[in-house]
This record gives C-alpha cells, sequence and structure tokens, in this order.
C-alpha cells in the first residue's frame, strides 16, 4: 500500500532553482515518486511512497521555512500511481498563463469550509457554482448545477471568463477544482473583472467536501492525475462511453502507441476494440503489434 500526497502553498520563494535541488534530494532519500513544481510563487507537488517516507516528507516540510504549514491530502492506493520523481521550476505552479504578479494568489476569492460550501449551495438558489476544471475531468464528477467551462487546459480558463462574463453579473460564485490550487488564481482572476457579486471558494477543493460530505452535491468521480485516474466518490455515473455512448465512467488510452488518447470507454468496447480508441487504430496495432502499449488496467484499490 502506497500512501499519496497532494499538496500546495502559494508563498514567496527566494532562489526557486536551490529549492529544486533540495527537493530532488530528500524525494530521492525517501524513496519518493511523483511530480513537483517550485516558482517564485510557491510550490505544488503530488509524491507517493511508504507510510513512513510520506511522514518523513511532511515532517521536513513542516520545519521548512518556505512550505511550513501545508494542508497535505492524504489518500491510499495499491499498486505504484507514478512510474518516476520529477521535480521542475517554472513560472507558475499551475500553468493559467497569467503574469502572478497580476493575477495574484494574494487576491483569490473568500475561502469557505466544506460545510460552509455546503450550507451555501443548501441555501442559496441563485448561487452560481463554477467548476474551475479541465471538461475531461467534469465528465465523470461535478457539483449538481454546476457551470463547466468547456476548456480542455486551464490556459483557456481566462478566455472563457472573458466571454461569458453575463453569467457571473450581480452573482454569487462558488469555484472549486481538485484540491483547491487553482482557485486560488482562478477565482482572482474573476473578482478582476470586476461582474460578480461575491467569489468564493471551497478550501481544500474537491477532496477535502467529499471527505466531509460523500453522499454531498458532488456527484460522480474525482479526476487525479496520477496513476489512479479517478477515485470514486459515490455511486453515481456521470460519464458515457465515447464509443457506444452507453453509461460509463473509466478512463482508458488507447493502446496504440502512437494515438495514446485518453477517453471513457465501457468494458464492453475496451474488449471489443481491443482498448483502442477508433478503428484506425485497432487496425494499426493489428497490422503492427509492437505499436502496442501495455493493455491498461485499473488500480486495486484507492481510497481518500
Amino acid at each position: 500500500m502506497k500512501t499519496i500526497l497532494l499538496y500546495y502553498k502559494y508563498t514567496d520563494v527566494q532562489f526557486p532553482a536551490q529549492q529544486v535541488k533540495q527537493q530532488k534530494e530528500l524525494c530521492q532519500n525517501l524513496g519518493l515518486k511523483g511530480r513537483i513544481i517550485i516558482a517564485p510563487e510557491g510550490i505544488n507537488g503530488t509524491v507517493a511512497g511508504a507510510p513512513q517516507a510520506c511522514h518523513d516528507y511532511i515532517q521536513h516540510m513542516n520545519a521548512h521555512p518556505f512550505f511550513h504549514g501545508i494542508d497535505f491530502k492524504i489518500s491510499q492506493c495499491e499498486g505504484e500511481p507514478f512510474p518516476r520523481m520529477r521535480v521542475v521550476e517554472k513560472e507558475e505552479i499551475t500553468r493559467m498563463g497569467k503574469n502572478p504578479q497580476e493575477i495574484s494568489y494574494r487576491d483569490t476569492g473568500t475561502h469557505l469550509s466544506p460545510q460552509q460550501a455546503h450550507e451555501l449551495i443548501s441555501n442559496n438558489k441563485n448561487l452560481v457554482i463554477l467548476d474551475a476544471r479541465n471538461n475531461y475531468e467534469a465528465a465523470i464528477g461535478k457539483f449538481i448545477g454546476a457551470v463547466v467551462p468547456d476548456v480542455e487546459t486551464f490556459r483557456e480558463f481566462p478566455d472563457y471568463i472573458d466571454k461569458n462574463q453575463d453569467i457571473f453579473k450581480d452573482k454569487e460564485v462558488l469555484m472549486y477544482c481538485t484540491g483547491g490550487i487553482r482557485c486560488e488564481r482562478a477565482s482572482a482572476y474573476l473578482k478582476s473583472k470586476g461582474v460578480a457579486k461575491q467569489v468564493y471558494q471551497i478550501t481544500g477543493g474537491i477532496d477535502r467536501y467529499a471527505q466531509a460530505f460523500p453522499d454531498g452535491y458532488f456527484r460522480g468521480k474525482n479526476y487525479v492525475f496520477d496513476g489512479r485516474i479517478a477515485v470514486p466518490i459515490n455511486n453515481d455515473v456521470l460519464g458515457n462511453c465515447k464509443l457506444c455512448d452507453t453509461s460509463a465512467d473509466d478512463y482508458y488510452n488507447c493502446i496504440y502507441a502512437a494515438c495514446n488518447k485518453q477517453l471513457i470507454i465501457c468494458p464492453d468496447c475496451v474488449n471489443k476494440h481491443n482498448a483502442t480508441c477508433s478503428k484506425v487504430c485497432k487496425q494499426a496495432i493489428l497490422d503492427n503489434p509492437a505499436r502496442m502499449r501495455k493493455i491498461p488496467h485499473k488500480t486495486a484499490s484507492c481510497l481518500l
């Protein structure tokens, strides 16, 4: 059983390149795998390893001059969720494509606890619930009645806001994402437009809300960016198979290596189409089996 840590912290980081080197050494010593981004505006990471190693990592971070006090989201998973450890320096800890000095985490929306967010949804019929994630994430899980931007990357989110300001005019808006990181600056961007009456975000995102309210207003699965792909929150199935349109919510990558497209496929179509996304890809691996990826499989057990 592996422990997975999902975390971020917006904070002023001096000498990011030095912090990258230190994180690489720390994770190597602890045997951790995953992804860490460090920028002048903070740190964003998902790492996995033995329970004791993850405990030691948290202890180290809590003693760090920049990274102490992080709210770690902790889950457990069988199997290996990451193939390697990667630590990089970038300009933003999640790529919005806007200058962090102009659209800053310091101007974020009002944070609400999961309990406060739940009460707000229950008692405010005119509330706009805004998903700050990508469309493929929302395809398998979202809040009831949420506005879901048709975007494939976070970089497209500002343009969506620019073109759809009327949706938020004079409204109270509650934003959410997987763990909270994208909302920190997405809510700041919406606030900068001056159209919404009030902008809120859920502290800890879907992860924390689902822990408090597994049968609440969020339905389906929480899409995650590791080997698990999705974490079930409740039994609702929101998605549809892209090949036959039946109800389904399991993501697979096409096993034709040159394609590798990720899409929702039902079990019947996985078998029928040899775990490919189209007739073209199916024929390609029949013609040349050497170009076939390893047939995908679902992780045995993943728990919030």
